[in-house]
């Protein structure tokens, strides 16, 4: 009987190499298919927006703490080094234990398909970027360890066996020979052969073999240069793939679109920025904050494309007359101007989670008269198209503040990022029960009958903006040189206004600060403060006060669960 040899396993890295680089081809295949079916199907976005969907409040707070606006591409980055080290770990199953990793990398393809096919808005194939992706990797992974295993691709080891099997055949067929001493020893025998034993025999093996069976050539898996080959080709298709597949969500038409809308004359212009409003410093946050400064904190990993053309708002719910507004008959009405300063809940005393813009549209408490609340509503459940909903006071969309659907702004139609073709924008609320992009749904019912995206996650059902102000300049940490330093900030409470703010040094008395002229009541306000700074480290507080005559607490109170308190400091070091 022939003698069986292994080579054993193949050496953990490549097999881990062979896992990255097929499910760096398939996530890449995933996303050029997304592109076609909907950019949001993407196997990546998917998961991620589940991810965003199910993760704890804490965990939401910790990633906006940490990484800001960027809390998005750090959740995607985090995404993909799971999938990497998963991908390893399917390659080393693979080469040690088959059909495991392929399984591994199917079962991931599946789950992808069936998250992508239960988010919201999901369409008939959303399902089919993910398990393009999952059999993709599962065929690459397979043959990639089979160019890893010596004993599975060798083309000699193949021909050895079919000329074993030739030989074997032949053997029963052929008569046997008679061997005596008359006839010639040409005839019969080979030089060096046994004159007992068939031609092809080997008298130092067992009887039955032929030496087909015992070929002395090693067996030969392809050569690592021919496994990188293939699996660098894997991963560099599989990458310049996403590349693609990521440039590709952004559609084409709905950005020509966007270029393309003529806004209309509003029918009630916004103020002009009052003279005085701006104190232009340099480090000082500006009085109109530009749109691609603005800051952006929602739950879409792959912003959504809504084209004007098919975006409609449904108005419904406790109300004696339900209807459809479609973007050219919101177009047509009325739209007015106004100035508002948007803030996020997440944005922890000092923080950058605000900004302030001119915003365009229509008032919604408009809407509602027409569409006839009942007595006993108090709440309007507003829905974006990706999913995402917002508790509102049904008294903050019906009283004279100006809560809008907006379409425009600073001048412009709608970022896409920023809700375009329509968002809403109400004073004096938090963004998470206000500030819907994307909307597509007002519903009015009430507070102890539904709940929104965020109260479902232990926020508060109803978000207020607090009072607060913040120190831009001097930053933190900076050296001063001893002398004259402008210490300069900005303070608001949308709805209310600020009357002034205090600054006090090393928790010494506290100071009047001069205010900048305010836009209005609804947006923020700069301030700031002449200082002698003397030599030493020095700590630098604010606190500001409203118009309605409340100071702004020293308490300090998270984020969670309806805002931040406390005053804002910072500590400079000041030199001769």
């Amino acid at each position: 009987m022939a003698a069986t040899r292994s080579a054993g396993p193949a050496p953990a890295p490549l097999t881990w190499v062979a896992g990255v680089a097929a499910v760096l081809l398939a996530a890449g295949l995933g996303e050029l298919v997304a592109v076609v079916v909907n950019p949001a199907s993407s196997p990546v976005a998917a998961i991620g927006a589940a991810l965003i969907d199910i993760a704890p409040p804490w965990a939401k707070d910790t990633a906006i703490a940490l990484f800001g606006t960027a809390d998005k591409i750090a959740l995607i980055v985090g995404i993909a080094l799971v999938m990497l080290a998963l991908a390893a770990l399917a390659g080393w199953l693979q080469s040690r234990r088959p059909p495991w990793g392929v399984v591994l990398i199917a079962v991931f393809g599946i789950t992808g398909a069936l998250v992508a096919a239960t988010r919201p808005g999901a369409g008939a194939l959303a399902w089919l970027p993910a398990l393009v992706a999952g059999a993709v990797g599962a065929v690459a992974l397979w043959l990639l360890v089979r160019l890893l295993d010596p004993t599975a691709a060798p083309h000699r080891a193949s021909g050895r066996r079919q000329d074993a099997e030739a030989a074997t055949t032949r053997a029963a067929s052929d008569p046997p020979v008679r061997m005596d001493a008359a006839a010639p020893a040409a005839a019969t025998s080979t030089p060096g052969a046994s004159p007992d034993l068939p031609a092809d025999a080997d008298p130092g093996r067992p009887a039955g073999t032929t030496t087909l069976d015992r070929d002395p050539r090693p067996l030969e898996p392809p050569s690592r240069r021919t496994f990188f080959a293939w699996a660098g080709a894997a991963a560099a298709a599989g990458i310049l793939a996403t590349v693609v597949g990521v440039r590709g969500a952004t559609s084409a038409t709905v950005a020509a679109v966007r270029r393309a809308v003529k806004l209309p004359q509003p029918a009630v212009e916004a103020a002009a920025v009052p003279t005085g409003a701006e104190l232009d410093l340099p480090g000082l946050a500006d009085v109109v904050t530009p749109n691609d400064r603005f800051y952006r904190i929602d739950t879409a990993l792959i912003v959504p494309e809504v084209d004007p053309a098919d975006w409609r708002l449904r108005v419904h719910g406790m109300v004696a007359n339900e209807f459809e507004l479609t973007w050219d008959e919101l177009l047509a009405l009325p739209v007015e101007e106004s100035w508002t300063t948007l803030a996020c809940v997440s944005n922890e005393v000092g923080g950058t989670l605000i900004g302030n813009a001119r915003w365009l549209g229509y008032p919604i408490r408009e809407l509602l008269a027409r569409a006839r609340p009942t007595a006993d509503a108090d709440m309007v459940l507003s829905r974006s198209i990706d999913g995402f909903t917002a508790s509102t006071p049904l008294e903050a969309l019906t009283d004279d503040r100006n809560a809008i659907l907006a379409v425009g702004m600073n001048g412009v139609p709608l970022p896409t990022e920023h809700g375009f073709p329509v968002r809403m924008v109400v004073p004096g609320l938090y963004g998470y029960v206000s500030a819907t992009k994307w909307v597509v749904d007002l519903e009015v019912t009430r507070f102890d009958l539904a709940t929104a995206y965020w109260t479902t996650r232990g926020w508060s059902e109803r978000g207020p903006i607090k009072l607060q102000s913040r120190i831009d300049v001097p930053r933190g940490g900076q050296d001063l040189k001893a002398g004259e330093v402008v210490v300069a900030g900005v303070a608001w409470q949308q709805q209310v206004g600020v009357e002034g703010v205090e600054v006090r040094i090393d928790e010494g008395e506290w100071m009047p600060a001069t205010l900048a002229t305010a836009i209005s009541d609804d947006t923020w306000v700069q301030w700031s403060f002449p200082w002698t700074a003397t030599p030493g480290d020095h700590v630098i507080q604010c606190r500001a006060t409203s118009k309605a005559g409340e100071v702004q607490t020293p308490e300090t109170a998270p984020v969670v669960p309806d805002g931040a308190t406390g005053w804002h400091w910072r500590t400079v070091s000041v030199f001769d």
